[in-house]
């Protein structure tokens, strides 16, 4: 058996698959049922989710102040009035001031723009950057992605007489800023959608401004929304569509250069955005000021542009240099028996740990919490994420008295606290986890949306499930489950780090990869079922196409049996730390320390239940293994034995061998072994092992004295038959053993293991390949 690592879980259908849609629609049983899943339950709710149309957005006149602040805009360029975009140092904020600029100097304003710096100014409005601007003659700043939370800032403003619209989208405060204008889905009751990020935000009020839908803008819509994980559903869906496929063919310099850096050609995707394009725009705001993201997007100039995405290319990768540092000293720290985990150094860049905290949460499957130590002022300031089951900001507010500063949602926060609070925070938060969750919630979540089998995966099959592209939030590639025998397993990549399965049935085939899984390749057995999750994609190679899936996770469900009989390297046997592993016999070499050994003369009554049984050593009888095997209940067994001199291969004596011989020691009367046996070897071709073995026989039966090398014919010994010797039986017995555990072929060994199992009371037919 192998568990998977996350807790898998089937998505719910949201309708009945046998009464919705009509016949106009040409898709399959599959994809129906993944539109269902998502609350689609017409065909025209299908049609409309398929074909994403800019005709379906809603008028941005319906988010409240928008007349307002268009208005006030207009009067500011006519006045000639200076305008300030007040943005911030994310994808989202940069997209967004990107497009708020393009919008205004369109209708001729003069207008520029500010980005605060993460470390020295924080996110969101910033009294002492409002006050210079003030002073540098700004007569109306317009925040974008940002602002909602700013009520002391936009009092100052006000008391200075210059004007605010606030431009945002994040979640409302108690109190609202006393500004000009507040665009935002939240404070707009009559506006239909409230998940718009902050640069679609930004879109609909450059839209009204302008006149006109501004299609060659929706490229930096798609950017910032995607980078921001907003959910990709209803407007959302529409501009990001929309806005791949004006990337794709973009004119616009910096756009074009980072497509360059990041080597995307044809189609840009979601997941181009997403882990090439936004993780770059990200990383300059990072490390430093903003400030240059937004000069890329901005400007007219190819060669400028090439130079800023070099730039901001080698920013990226000195951010992944201080991120992997930073990680692998923060696993270090790391208490893996803490329910929430808290690390925290000097010298840690705040701008990244929330990265690292991402990857503290994937590989622990904990609460993470990473902290930058600030001596001269004593306090820590970080980052944190979450796991699924465990609401980080809900028990963060339980404790809030011991933050300066917490904000955040479920699965994110960031937060600053004094350091003599940090034990505090530990201890308090691993109370919380441990009151609410089993160990059971710590595993990450996969949603399960089909079990396919091989005949219905084909390559249009994936070209029909990419129609519900693109993915995210509330819209996620859809993950399907394979149960098979692999026809081959194996582990691939320079240093073995990745797995690859083949299924095949017929004239069906698939071919699964699994980053980052090779090390599960010992676990995999021959002739075992295997279970996996995974999304469906195509994998294009030197003009080649096949249908792929990417794993996400694995299972195997069935008892296995793993052959390592005759293999004397037994250090390179697969142990795993989460698992009970019991040990019968010696392995010759030192085992780890979870492993525990024990003999065949063991207390059955006080074996405790293993998940792992290695068979180190041959038992003397077989009741004993059977007896241990009953007894522990293992999921896998491993036959880890070997012989050194093997009774079955060594072929029986005859009763016609021990009877030529008897008849020699009678006609002798006194056999010398150490002289005699060289002769009879030359004569018979008996191995001397042989001839001591049939002595001995002779002995236990009384036919014989034996004494200091010379077998002596007893007179009128009582007849007997050779079955009464104990040494012969137990040659028998010894030539049984090998026989059935040692030169059985691995189905039939399975078979005798299946045996034993099944006297513990497990059905049959739960099993076909495994133990």
């Amino acid at each position: 058996m192998l568990q998977s690592k996350a807790n898998w879980k089937i998505k719910e259908l949201q309708g009945d698959m046998d009464l919705w849609m009509d016949d106009t629609l040409d898709i399959s049983p599959v994809v129906r049922e993944l539109l269902l899943q998502r609350g689609i339950t017409t065909a025209e709710e299908a049609a409309i989710f398929l074909s994403p149309d800019v005709k379906n957005l809603h008028n941005p006149s319906d988010l409240d102040s928008i007349t307002e602040a268009c208005a006030r805009v207009y009067r500011a360029v006519e006045n000639q009035e200076r305008i300030l975009v007040y943005g911030d140092y994310d994808a989202d904020g940069v997209s967004s001031t990107a497009v708020m600029l393009k919008a205004l100097r369109e209708i001729g304003a003069d207008c520029d723009f500010y980005i605060p710096n993460r470390f020295t100014e924080g996110y969101g409005p910033n009294e002492n950057a409002f006050k210079e601007a003030y002073k540098e003659g700004f007569q109306l700043i317009i925040t974008v992605d940002n602002g909602i939370a700013g009520v002391h800032e936009a009092e100052i403003m006000k008391q200075l007489g210059v004007d605010l619209i606030v431009t945002d989208h994040h979640e409302v405060q108690a109190e609202l800023p006393d500004a000009y204008a507040i665009l935002h889905p939240k404070c707009s009751p009559s506006y239909p959608f409230q998940e718009l990020a902050g640069v679609g935000v930004a879109f609909k009020f450059a839209e009204q401004l302008l006149g006109y839908f501004p299609e060659n803008l929706l490229e930096f819509v798609a950017l910032g929304t995607i980078a921001d994980l907003v959910p990709l559903v209803n407007e959302n869906r529409i501009l990001v569509y929309h806005g791949l496929r004006q990337l794709s063919v973009t004119s616009n310099p910096g756009l074009r250069a980072l497509k360059h850096v990041c080597k995307i050609e044809g189609n840009v995707t979601e997941e181009d955005v997403g882990f090439l394009i936004a993780p770059r725009v990200n990383a300059v705001g990072r490390l430093q000021n903003a400030d240059l993201a937004v000069q890329l997007l901005m400007t007219e100039d190819d060669l400028e542009a090439a130079k800023i995405a070099e730039e901001i290319d080698q920013i990226n990768q000195e951010r992944q240099k201080i991120v992997n540092k930073i990680a692998k000293e923060a696993e270090k720290m790391a208490d893996r028996n803490s329910g929430v985990l808290v690390v925290a150094k000097e010298g840690w860049n705040e701008g990244v740990l929330g990265i690292v905290a991402s990857k503290l949460v994937r590989k622990f499957d904990r609460p993470a919490i990473v902290l930058a130590v600030k001596p001269e002022t004593g306090e820590v300031k970080g980052s944190a994420r979450s796991i699924p089951a465990f609401d980080l900001f809900k028990n963060c507010m339980e404790i809030r008295g011991y933050f300066t500063h917490f904000g955040g949602h479920a699965q994110a926060a960031g937060m600053t606290l004094p350091t003599e609070n940090l034990p505090i925070i530990r201890k308090e938060l691993d109370r919380l986890i441990a009151e609410q969750l089993t160990e059971d919630d710590f595993k990450q979540e996969i949603e399960i949306s089909r079990e396919l089998t091989l005949p219905e995966i084909s390559e249009e099959l994936v070209t029909e499930v990419s129609r519900l592209a693109p993915f995210g939030m509330k819209n996620p590639k859809p993950v399907f489950q394979i149960k098979e025998v692999p026809a081959d397993a194996r582990q691939i990549g320079g240093g073995k780090d990745h797995l690859k399965l083949q299924f095949k049935r017929e004239k069906y085939l698939l071919e699964t990869i699994g980053f980052g899984m090779g090390n599960l390749f010992p676990h995999i057995s021959p002739g075992t079922p295997v279970t996996v999750a995974g999304e469906l994609g195509i994998n294009e190679w030197n003009g080649n196409r096949k249908v792929q899936l990417v794993m996400r996770d694995m299972k195997i469900e069935e008892r296995q049996l793993f052959d390592y009989r005759g293999k004397r390297r037994k250090e390179m046997l697969p142990f795993m730390e989460d698992r009970k592993n019991l040990a019968v016999g010696t392995s010759g070499s030192l085992l780890p320390p979870e492993v525990e050994e024990i003999t065949y003369q063991a207390n059955m009554d006080e074996l405790p239940d293993a998940d792992v049984l290695y068979i180190f050593q041959l038992p003397e009888n077989l009741e004993q293994l059977k007896e241990i095997v009953r007894t522990v209940k293992p999921d896998d067994i491993y036959a880890c034995y070997h012989i050194e001199d093997s009774m079955y291969l060594s072929s029986f004596p005859t009763r016609e061998d021990f009877k030529w011989f008897y008849g020699l020691i009678l006609k002798k009367k006194i056999i010398h072994l150490e002289d005699d046996i060289p002769a009879i070897t030359r004569v018979k071709s008996w191995t001397k092992e042989r001839i001591l073995f049939m002595s001995k026989v002779f002995f236990e039966l009384g036919f014989v004295k034996m004494e200091k090398g010379l077998i002596e014919a007893v007179p009128n010994p009582e007849k007997k038959d050779l079955k009464e010797s104990s040494a012969y039986q137990n040659r028998l017995e010894r030539s049984n053993i090998e026989k059935i555990l040692y030169y059985s072929n691995l189905e039939d060994l399975k078979r005798w293991f299946e045996h034993c199992m099944d006297d513990v009371g497990r059905p049959k037919e739960e099993q076909t390949y495994g133990l």
